[in-house]
Formats: C-alpha cells, structure tokens, sequence
C-alpha cells in the first residue's frame, strides 16, 4: 500500500511569507503535480525533468492571464529550489 505524496511537507522547507501565500503556492504545486502526472505520468517531483516543467508553463498556461503565469512561475520557482536542480526557466511575461 503507497501513501500519497504530501506537497505540503515537500514545500514546508522553502515556503516563506503569509499563510494565503504559503498556501497559495501549495495550491498551485499540487495542480502542477497534477498535470504533469496526467501527462507524462510521472507522479513525484523528483522524477520531473525541466521539459516537464516548461510544457506545464508553455501549454496549460497558454491562455491564462500573465498575472496567474507570473504566480505558477514563482511557484515552480520553489519547486526548483526544493529539488535542489540547476534549472533557469525564463518568465516570457513583465508585471509592471
């Protein structure tokens, strides 16, 4: 019998900021999971590989507004830093 994999505790490590932030990016880390692993069907994080991730931002994110891309990007952003990968992914949107 397997456990389900807890974001929240993957993420406890690199989260900062207010509780709606916190769990905000909890939110959008688990929607992420979600949809790389209906995809690709790779169901834990350190099974992702950057292609995974960009396609996440390039395709699910497509016809979203550029301020929700610039939150999951932050996101990701978090995601990255708790793999410990040396992954630079480019935001194609400004927030001014």
């Amino acid at each position: 019998m397997s456990k389900r994999f807890d974001m929240d505790l993957f993420l406890a490590g690199v989260l900062s900021g207010s509780h709606a932030t916190r769990q905000r990016h909890v939110r959008q880390a688990k929607i992420i999971q979600a949809e790389i692993a209906q995809r690709w069907q790779r169901e834990l994080p350190w099974a992702w590989q950057r292609k995974h991730v960009v396609w996440f931002l390039d395709h699910r994110l497509a016809r979203r507004c550029k301020v929700t891309r610039y939150y999951y990007l932050l996101t990701v952003r978090l995601l990255v830093r708790r793999l410990e990968k040396p992954w630079i992914l480019k935001c194609q949107t400004k927030i001014r």
